[in-house]
Formats: structure tokens, C-alpha cells, sequence
């Protein structure tokens, strides 16, 4: 990973790591909060969390992200919430995740169960709870949220994974799929960082940022794939070749490893194209381009 986006990406990560603490330190939970704490300050990269701060500056044209904190902290939280349910045993039965016990694997099935809901319903209270923006972008931030991680998105993303494992016929189907259940977040995450920047959004900008979610998602999904059978479980964090023992569709299932490159390629140079042209032409650096030529470098 480029120095400079490196040093970006581990700021942001400790302005959001600090951010989450406070939030979950002011719940009590009954006991949640250690359950929901676990996974939550288990790792990650918090790219998505760092996609909303990214966006809200390259509208708001300001560094002053207090206006959008609370939207990435929000998403972060469905984020994980996604990864707690999409480990139990009736999903993708998984026992680890980032080198670590699954939360199940921790606290059991029920306990993750609500975890998981807990943070699903908490990520709304924070951005319905966001003083920082006025009211409408409140509410355009919520409705954003609950678009792209429920039925219509991830959630459904997740349901068509689930029920058309070995049904998927082809690399368009498979596409859509990953449109939905990986996609869907980082479209959301551009879209929710607009929303903090302005609550007159205009449609065209958007449907740039939706497009440049699309591409980046489906690269970010292909190179899961790749590093399922290229990488080592320490690099990863979990287990490899988990797709081929569960039976799952991958990219492939209908091209090579040397097309697949060329599908990521082709993905994130749409993306680029896209985003680009939102920068001002002395913008020192590009956050959003240099992130969408990461998706397809990283070994992790």
C-alpha cells in the first residue's frame, strides 16, 4: 500500500477505534456490550468507516469530520454485526475471523445472535442521534442506511448467496450477488459521507458514487476470492479455501486466475474514472483513487 494512503488509513483507523470506545463505553447492555465489544475491536481495516470520512471531505471540501463521525460508526457497526450473523453455523460456519475465535465460537450461537442485533440497532440511534447535520440529512443518512444493508442490499446480497449455492450459471449472476451482499456497504459508506457533507444532495452525484461503490465492491469481492486460494491463513486471519469446502461460487467458476485479474482491473479503472473527476485539479492527494487501486493490491 502506498506510504501516503497508509498513513491516512491508520489515522482514520484510530480517530474511528476512539470514537467506537466512546460510544460503546456509554452503553451498558446488560452484558451486550462485552459481547458486541468483542467483535467489534477484533481488527479490520475500518474501510468503510474511513470511505465516509473520505467522501465527507472530498464534498464538504473541510477536514472537519465531526459531521460524519457518527454516520462511519454507524456503518462500521452494521458492518460487524454482518460479519457475527454471517459466521454462525447456519450461515457460512465459520471459527475464525481476523485470527481470532468467532464471536459464536466465544459467547454461543444466542449470545452472537443478539450481538449482532444489538449493533444493528444501535448503528441507527447514531445516525438518527447526529447533531452535528441538520434534521433532514438525519433522516436521509438513516433511510441510506437502512436501503443498502437491508433487504434491498446486503441483506438480500446474503439471502441469494445462501439459496443459490451451486445454482449461480454465470459470472453476471454471480455479479449481481456480489453487488448486493459486498457492494452495497461501500455504496452506502459514499453516499452516507455526502449526506454529512450536504442535505441538498443531487442525484447525478450519486449515481457516480453508486457506480464507483459497484465497481470497487465487485474488485474488492474478486480479490476475496483470489486470496481464498493464494493466500496463508496467517496473512488472512482465517481460514483458506473456505469457499471451495462449503461448496460456494466463485469468480472461478467461469474464468481463470488471469481473467479475473483482468475483471479487477477493469472494475477499478471504471471506478476511477468515476471519482476522479470530482477532485479539484491541485488536490494534493486523491484518497478515493489511490483506495480503489489498493482494493486490488492488498494481501489481506
Amino acid at each position: 500500500m502506498k506510504t501516503e494512503l497508509n498513513s491516512l488509513l491508520l489515522e482514520s483507523t484510530k480517530i474511528i477505534e476512539s470514537k467506537l470506545k466512546e460510544y460503546m463505553d456509554a452503553e451498558n447492555g446488560y452484558g451486550l456490550s462485552e459481547i458486541m465489544s468483542y467483535s467489534l475491536f477484533a481488527g479490520g481495516k475500518r474501510l468503510r468507516p474511513f470511505i465516509v470520512l473520505e467522501s465527507f471531505k472530498l464534498f464538504s471540501h473541510s477536514n472537519d469530520i465531526e459531521k460524519a463521525l457518527p454516520y462511519a460508526c454507524a456503518l462500521e457497526l452494521i458492518q460487524t454485526y454482518s460479519l457475527i450473523h454471517d459466521d454462525l453455523p447456519c450461515m457460512d460456519n465459520d471459527d475464525y475471523r481476523r485470527g481470532k475465535l468467532t464471536c459464536h465460537k466465544v459467547y454461543g450461537e444466542d449470545m452472537a445472535l443478539l450481538a449482532g442485533d444489538s449493533l444493528l440497532t444501535y448503528a441507527f440511534e447514531l445516525i438518527a442521534s447526529n447533531d452535528k447535520v441538520s434534521d433532514r440529512s438525519a433522516r436521509l443518512a438513516t433511510a441510506c442506511l437502512a436501503k443498502y444493508a437491508g433487504h434491498a442490499g446486503m441483506a438480500g446480497g446474503q439471502m441469494v448467496d445462501l439459496k443459490s449455492e451451486g445454482k449461480i450459471n454465470s459470472y453476471g449472476e454471480l455479479k449481481k450477488m456480489h453487488s448486493l451482499k459486498t457492494a452495497a456497504l461501500i455504496k452506502c459508506a459514499l453516499v452516507l459521507g455526502y449526506l454529512a457533507a450536504t442535505d441538498t444532495p443531487s442525484e447525478q452525484v450519486i449515481k457516480d458514487l453508486e457506480l464507483y461503490g459497484e465497481n470497487v465492491g465487485i474488485a474488492f469481492q474478486i480479490k476475496d476470492d483470489i486470496l481464498d486460494v493464494t493466500s496463508t491463513e496467517e496473512e488472512l486471519g482465517k481460514p483458506i479455501g473456505s469457499d471451495q469446502k462449503n461448496g460456494k461460487t466463485t469468480v472461478f467458476s467461469f474464468m481463470t486466475m488471469d481473467k479475473a485479474e483482468k475483471e479487477m482491473k477493469l472494475l477499478i479503472d471504471g471506478a476511477i474514472d468515476t471519482i476522479e473527476g470530482y477532485y479539484s485539479a491541485d488536490s494534493k492527494f486523491r484518497a478515493l483513487v489511490e483506495l480503489a487501486k489498493y482494493m486490488i493490491e492488498r494481501t489481506k
